[in-house]
């Protein structure tokens, strides 16, 4: 089954940490990303540019409101995404908990529909 993990995190306080802790931040996901093609389970994934650049489109009564961002009380914020190819969701929660934005903010991990099944 496929899930899609979506990272969650917060890009000021991503920029506030020392050289040292986003260097090793990015050779954990250098690690887990190796492992994940080696085991097959990885899909496809990719890091999202900066909140600032996101619109949000919402239609009502048939004309589009655009505003800027996501939210707009939001700290944290989708920053990427991975899709895994997993045989258990558990599976799925473990490579979610082993990535380092878990630690500091958010995975989320959801069923992908159609590769799920018509009970999801």
């Amino acid at each position: 089954m496929k899930y899609l993990l979506l990272i969650h995190n917060n890009f000021s306080a991503y920029d506030e940490m020392s050289e040292d802790e986003r260097n090793g931040v990015f050779a954990e996901v250098e690690k887990i990303m190796e492992d994940l093609k080696q085991s097959g389970e990885f899909v496809g994934g990719q890091g999202l540019a900066d909140v600032s650049l996101t619109k949000t489109v919402r239609v009502r009564d048939g004309v589009p409101i655009i505003t800027d961002g996501p939210y707009v009380e939001a700290k944290e914020h989708m920053g990427g995404y991975l899709i895994v190819d997993c045989e258990t969701p558990e599976r799925a929660v473990e490579i979610a908990a082993g990535w380092p934005d878990a630690r500091y903010w958010a995975m989320e991990v959801r069923p992908i529909i159609h590769t799920a099944g018509v009970d999801m």
